[in-house]
């Protein structure tokens, strides 16, 4: 076994493990894939959110443009986390990644810069802007990593 299967295992079954202690049946209810992609989701919005205020607030790029670096190199970040470790597919990789660059193009259009730059445009100041993008989101790129790009067959097993 690699370094990277142990890792990848460990954090699988940590989420498992947190998903079964969760109180008021909740544990029934939350998937520990939900609970690792809250994880890495949230590594990955903060390496966007770092990236940024780099962008826009140090080097003074446009908002529209600093957003939309800042999100691809994010959202690549988070394919391959929640590919490997989260989701832990094995299937090809050009398919998902396919499914996945149509998910985050729809993503993009309708709560990045829809909500993201709107927020902005009417007063609210960027960051907190970008966390309300962010919310609307991570609900959506959830459901669609789950049932879209990473496909789940009945048994658990992940295949295209």
């Amino acid at each position: 076994m690699t370094a990277t299967a142990t890792t990848v295992d460990t954090f699988a079954r940590m989420c498992e493990a947190v998903v079964r202690r969760l109180p008021f049946g909740l544990d029934r209810i939350v998937a520990p894939t939900l609970l690792g992609f809250a994880c890495i989701n949230s590594f990955t919005f903060a390496v966007d959110l770092l990236l940024l205020t780099v962008f826009h607030g140090l080097w003074d790029w446009p908002v529209p443009v600093s957003v939309t670096v800042a999100y691809v190199m994010a959202f690549a970040l988070s394919f391959v986390l929640n590919r490997t470790f989260n989701f832990r597919s094995h299937s090809p990789v050009g398919r998902q990644a396919v499914r996945y660059a149509i998910v985050i193009a729809i993503n993009y259009f309708a709560f990045i810069l829809g909500v993201g730059t709107g927020l902005v445009a009417i007063g609210l100041e960027y960051h907190l802007a970008r966390l309300v993008a962010g919310g609307c989101e991570a609900i959506f790129m959830y459901l669609a990593m789950r049932f879209v790009v990473f496909r789940s067959t009945a048994h658990g097993a992940l295949s295209e």
